[in-house]
């Protein structure tokens, strides 16, 4: 048993603190109870968090005391930076906006939601997140073949549609009753800009909605008219309504598509942006987005509300909602969209945090996975034939697809998962690479606790690659027939375009509640490889095991290969190590097993949070010969997984093994930084180091 030595408090002489910004050399650093190493670990300090830093306890070798909610504690200062907050510039009087100091949630349409009334709606929000104050409601939208339309129009849940104005009234009337605004928002097509303003003066013109958020987009199904359709729009838009109704801009905030709106014919007539920064969406960390979107619509003059991804891990959007609070001042933020939310206590966070302990936070438990070549799986032809086209997918099982119809479906596909626990599960769809072209794959989702219909959700394939979408967070009930059973047929409408039929993830949405420690959580880390008694030893790395590459260090220097090694290469001496057994680490779901480009068989594993954790951490096991295990398979600590190889003769013997605190692996399991120092640090962490601090108890 690790004997620590006593706790140094906070000195005595520690001064005033200083709110700021913890800029992180890595995912997160420890918080420790003395300033050293020796000290025991009491916490994380996380990348792109808020704390409170003490500068007069700073030791000589550089350790310095911190507060973050509950906890404080002593950090190695030479592993973070400290960025100041600065209280905001004051805001004119012309540009205070009615989101200022609000949290908002968006509401796309009653289908994708669980709730069956307006009233249950605002109760379950008010309930999950009482500092969200405002709701942005769909209204209207258009098509070529329905025209302009109220948003019921296209929303089969009739207590929720917005069918005209009485509809409206009925939301404001049932939302000011909990203390949340309404705001509208509406997708301008600019095809009919005489019909499309009628409903949208209709709805602004109703007694206490708050404002317009017009969504303008660079794609298809959205804005399809002319540069002269935006004026002959707003023209009419804004001679039909007050003059001091707030009407915003929703925007993808990249500068690649910034031309392609006609920004500054909207410009005279809108009154803020709404960039929508989805990081993950975009393949890409809040920070680089935020930082593109103030670059390219800081100077269009009008104040920046973003839109943050409420569908993205809960490290991230902590970051995303600093960022834009603290360093970007922005007044008030948004968060799409209700239905695919688990981390409320995220979503809850006030423009202004403070350092109070947050809620308790929110892990996935155990899950399931469906692919289409599963016995769950089943599909049916209308045809008397095999509609489906196999293709091998990318991530290590086959997928399929075919062309998409205009008028009558040829077959239908369903996924039925075995729920064995009554639960809120998070359901989500893997959208391939290849041959996922539509814009209007409807995923039909029966079973959903207290609804009598099916649930309706569109995904537009053609935004993603090799990646899951959520549909939302659903109550399952297991005595519900059908419970959690998703069907999809090939019906979209489109001509010329392919729709995929893949994998379906089902897991569920587990809320911490103090020292309860619910099933799906890891009991510890071994070393992945060796002898039964190396692997649970005290040493890691034990026995005769080698590293030949250490976690960070830059290695093959000056020639191509040059890199800062993203974990550890371990071997034993003579090749004795070849073809020996590899092990999961720790309790976790395999997330790709398949032969990549220069790694060879690779296998990762998306390792359960430790307890009392909502930390999870992803491994990767490269250059084997032999897998033992598939993509959606439960392992355990100590199963074995494989067989070390050579990357099919590329490299000596050995196994590459890593882990990482964010998601990098799940998105890219080929990522290598290279000579990128920042990025490694940033993505990955010494694994000898973490699975040392966390062996079985």
């Amino acid at each position: 048993m690790t004997t620590y030595p006593a706790p140094v408090p906070k000195p005595a002489t520690a001064g005033a603190p200083q709110s700021v910004i913890a800029i992180t050399a890595q995912a997160y650093v420890n918080i420790r109870n003395g300033p050293g190493t020796q000290y025991r670990d009491i916490g994380d300090l996380r990348k792109y968090s808020l704390c409170a830093v003490y500068p007069n306890t700073r030791t000589r070798d550089g350790w310095v005391w911190i507060e973050q909610f509950s906890i404080g504690g002593w950090v190695l200062g030479t592993l973070v930076t400290f960025e100041p907050v600065t209280a905001p510039p004051p805001i004119p009087p012309q540009q205070v906006t009615p989101y200022r100091n609000k949290v908002a949630v968006w509401h796309w349409r009653g289908d994708s939601v669980p709730e069956n009334s307006i009233e249950e709606f605002a109760q379950n929000l008010r309930r999950n997140a009482p500092n969200v104050s405002q709701v942005w409601v769909k209204i209207s939208d258009y098509t070529r073949e329905a025209g302009a339309q109220w948003m019921g129009y296209w929303d089969n849940k009739r207590a929720l549609a917005i069918d005209g104005v009485a509809s409206i009234d009925r939301w404001v009337q049932v939302l000011t009753q909990y203390g949340l605004e309404f705001h509208a928002w509406a997708v301008p097509r600019g095809a009919d800009t005489e019909a499309e303003a009628r409903l949208l003066i209709q709805a602004c013109t109703r007694a206490n909605v708050k404002s317009l958020i017009l969504d303008v987009e660079p794609y298809a199904g959205f804005w399809l008219g002319t540069r002269e359709a935006v004026r002959a729009l707003m023209a009419r838009l804004r001679r039909g309504i007050p003059p001091t109704f707030h009407i915003g801009m929703c925007v993808d905030p990249r500068s690649r598509h910034y031309n392609s709106i006609y920004p500054l014919e909207w410009q005279p007539f809108v009154n803020s942006v709404h960039p929508m920064v989805y990081w993950e969406t975009m393949r890409r960390t809040p920070e680089d987005v935020l930082k593109e979107t103030f670059e390219v619509w800081g100077s269009y003059g009008k104040p920046i509300i973003p839109a943050l991804q409420a569908d993205a891990p809960a490290d991230s959007m902590r970051a995303a909602h600093t960022l834009a609070t603290q360093r970007h001042n922005v007044q008030g933020l948004s968060w799409w969209r209700i239905g695919v939310i688990s981390q409320w206590s995220v979503i809850n966070t006030p423009i202004q945090p403070n350092t109070q302990p947050p809620p308790p936070g929110t892990v996935y438990g155990p899950e399931q996975m469906i692919k289409p070549t599963d016995s769950r799986f089943q599909r049916f032809s209308y045809t008397g034939k095999d509609e489906l086209i196999p293709f091998d997918g990318t991530w290590g099982w086959t997928s399929f697809y075919k062309a998409t119809e205009t008028r009558t479906s040829k077959m239908v596909g369903r996924w039925t998962p075995e729920i064995t626990t009554s639960d809120k599960y998070e359901i989500a769809v893997f959208v391939p690479a290849r041959h996922a072209t539509t814009k209007n794959a409807r995923f039909k989702l029966h079973g959903v606790k207290g609804t009598g219909t099916e649930l309706l959700i569109t995904v537009d394939q053609s935004q993603y690659r090799n990646q899951w979408v959520t549909l939302g967070v659903f109550d399952l009930d297991k005595t519900t027939a059908n419970a959690g059973t998703i069907f999809l047929n090939d019906l979209t409408g489109e001509i010329g375009k392919e729709i995929a039929f893949d994998a379906i993830r089902w897991r569920r949405v587990i809320q911490l509640d103090g020292d309860t420690i619910p099933e799906g959580f890891a009991d510890g880390y071994d070393q992945p490889m060796g002898t039964e008694a190396e692997r649970r030893g005290k040493a890691v790395w034990g026995g005769k095991w080698l590293d030949a590459s250490p976690f960070g260090r830059l290695y093959f220097i000056g020639t191509p290969n040059e890199a800062y090694h993203t974990g550890a290469d371990l071997n034993l001496p003579g090749d004795a190590d070849a073809h020996s057994t590899v092990y999961a680490a720790a309790s976790g779901i395999v997330t790709f097993a398949n032969s990549l480009p220069v790694w060879g068989y690779t296998i990762i594993i998306r390792h359960d949070p430790l307890p009392n954790s909502t930390q999870v951490m992803y491994s990767r096991s490269a250059h084997l010969e032999v897998m033992y295990v598939e993509p959606g398979q439960r392992v355990k600590r100590g199963d074995p997984i494989g067989k070390i190889g050579n990357a099919f003769g590329r490299w000596a013997y050995h196994l590459h093994f890593d882990l990482s605190p964010t998601t990098i692996l799940e998105t890219n399991p080929a990522h290598w930084p290279g000579t990128n120092r920042t990025a490694t640090f940033a993505n990955y962490v010494d694994p000898k180091e973490f699975i040392t601090a966390n062996r079985p108890k």
